[in-house]
Formats: structure tokens, sequence, C-alpha cells
């Protein structure tokens, strides 16, 4: 059986070799991609004589093959099996200094998607977008031939994470048939249903709508201006709309009565799949005690609560036709959910 050869000096080596010469450089790769998209969200991305799609392409591409390559070394090159080495040594996944930057930097980035996208460079009707937006407008445009906003941005990162993470996923768990399968189906429902579909139909000015994606999670399903979108479409529209409701009160209680909850949240939604391919490394840091799973079923059935009372008093404005009757928005609304569960995270952390 061969053995690997540690040089280190030490009787107890203080810095165990968990990485590689390749691994250090598909981070590279990545960082480089990440670096090119920070520089295009200040507007300060050089050209070097390609257009913004080609700029944007070398981007996606290097992120892409910087994650998938070094996953392709942490476990295409080990036997078959969980390989978690080194987990707990990392600052990323052991809240380090660098788990707790990037929660910050991606607290404040869901900040600025929310309330302030003009930080991103969203423009208007009468301003163009620049910055981050801009950067992906080439894409947006092939896609549904429009320039690219906030949510197209995200909704753009979200699925890469998926199928890059889903990657590496399958790799680890390769050993496992249901695991792969599991990952294979949400990485499809996240790139078709989720993205490529929706944005398909807003070309062909069809109402954006992500069909597997049901209330309470499709927050804005009841808005006025959702319904009547739907209605205004004729056939296809009213079709979308029956599926809507079929999906809350015929299709989901069966099959979650014949298969439980993992049907949709391991299997076909797009917070289930980020959660299960992007967030597996830190799987360890999850709250195994009593205490935790007792706050957790106060969180699922308080916000459940709380979305089917804003539910109702969005049909029934509707029903009244004053959609503004309400006091909260949806932009409020799903900022409150966050909150709500992040807070439930937290405080279940402390001890």
């Amino acid at each position: 059986m061969a053995q690997e050869v540690n040089r280190s000096m030490s009787l107890s080596n203080p810095h165990p070799p968990f990485t590689d010469g390749i691994q250090k450089l598909m981070a590279g790769f990545g960082g480089v991609g990440l670096l090119m998209m920070l520089l295009a969200s200040v507007g300060n991305l050089p050209s070097m004589g390609l257009s913004i799609g080609q700029l944007l392409t070398f981007s996606l591409v290097l992120i892409s093959i910087g994650t998938i390559g070094y996953a392709w070394r942490a476990y295409l090159t080990k036997s078959a099996g969980i390989k978690n080495d080194g987990v707990w040594f990392s600052g990323l996944a052991s809240r380090g200094v660098m788990g707790w930057t990037s929660g910050i930097v991606l607290t404040g980035f869901y900040v600025l998607l929310y309330w302030f996208p003009q930080y991103l460079g969203q423009g208007s009707d009468e301003v163009a977008n620049s910055g981050l937006v801009a950067f992906f407008d080439p894409l947006s445009q092939l896609l549904k031939g429009q320039p690219a906003s906030q949510w197209f941005v995200y909704g753009t990162l979200y699925t890469i994470a998926i199928l890059i993470f889903g990657i590496k996923f399958i790799w680890k768990y390769r050993h496992n048939k249901y695991q792969v399968l599991r990952t294979i189906s949400v990485m499809f429902f996240q790139l078709g249903f989720a993205y490529l579909i929706p944005e398909f139909m807003a070309n062909m000015n069809v109402p954006y709508n992500d069909m597997k994606n049901m209330w309470p999670l499709n927050y804005y399903f009841f808005d006025d201006w959702n319904i009547k979108g739907f209605i205004a479409s004729g056939g296809i529209g009213l079709f979308m709309l029956i599926l809507g409701i079929a999906m809350i009160f015929v299709i989901s209680p069966i099959l979650t009565y014949k298969y439980g909850k993992r049907w949709y949240c391991s299997w076909v939604c797009g917070c289930g799949g980020l959660a299960e391919t992007a967030g597996d490394p830190f799987r360890h840091l999850s709250d195994k005690s009593l205490k935790a799973w007792q706050i957790e079923r106060w969180l699922i059935h308080l916000v459940l609560l709380f979305s089917i009372i804003m539910t109702v008093a969005v049909v029934y404005s509707l029903m009244h036709n004053n959609p503004e009757t309400f006091w909260i928005n949806k932009t409020t609304f799903m900022f409150i959910i966050a909150l709500i569960l992040l807070g439930g995270i937290v405080f279940s952390k402390v001890k």
C-alpha cells in the first residue's frame, strides 16, 4: 500500500497537505474569474480587445474550470467514498475568518440585490445598465432579447453554482446511486425549469414563470400583476395558473403523503439544490441538538403561518381591486422570512 511522503520535520505536521499543486492552480483560475467579475462590478474591467460578452464567458469559464478542476483532484484521484479531509482545518468551513467574511459579503450582496440594485449597476428606462449588471447584458440579450436585471444576474450565478458544485457533489458521492440521481435531478430542474425555460418564455412575450416553483416559495404567485398576466396570455397563461394552483392543493399534498417532503426539497427545489451542492462542505456545522430541532419546528410553522396571512391579504386586495391595500410589499416580506430563518440559525448556535 503506497504511503504519502510528508517532508515536514515536525512529528505532528502543523500544515497537513490537503491540497496539491494542481488544486492551487485551479483555485487561481477560479480566483481570476471572480476578480474579473469584481472589476466589472466597479466598471474598471479592461476590455483587452474582447467584447463584454466574451469577457463574461471567459470569467464564467475560469470560475467553472477552477471549481471543477479543484474537485477533480479532491475526489477522483482517490478511491470512492465520502471524503471530508481537512474540513475542521479550513477557515472557510470551520467558522474561521474566511467563513465569517464570506457570510458578510453574501449578506451584503443580498441587501444590495433587494433594495439597492443601482449599486450593482441596475439601470432604468432612461439609464442603461452599468457595472456588474451590464456585464450580463449580452447573455440576457441572447436568451430573452432584453437587457439584464439584477435578478437575471442572481439567477445566472445561482444556476452556475448548482451546476459546478453539483458536479463536485456527484464526484464526492459517486459510490451512492441515490445521491447521484438526486443531484442530477436538482441540476436538471434548476437549469431547465428555473432558468432557461422562464427566460425563453420572456423572449416569446409569455409570462415569466418557473412552473416547478410553487407557493409559498413563489411568494408573488397571487399578486395582482401576476394573475392578470396569466389571464392576459390566453391558453398558456391559464394553463400555468391552473398548474400553479394544482401544485399547491393537489400535486404537492399527494407526493408529500407518498414520499415525504424530500420529493421536492431534495429532488426539485432550487433552494434545496443549492444547499445540497454548494452547501455540502458546511454540512458538519449544522447543529444536531434537540434544541436546534425544536427551534426549527417552530420557525417552519411560524413562517408558514406568516405566509398564509400574507397571501390571504394579497388575495383579499386582489378581489377588491385594490392591490395596494396591504401594508407590506413582497421584497420586505421575503427579507423578513430570511431574517426569521437567520435569527433561528444564529440563536441555535449560541451556547
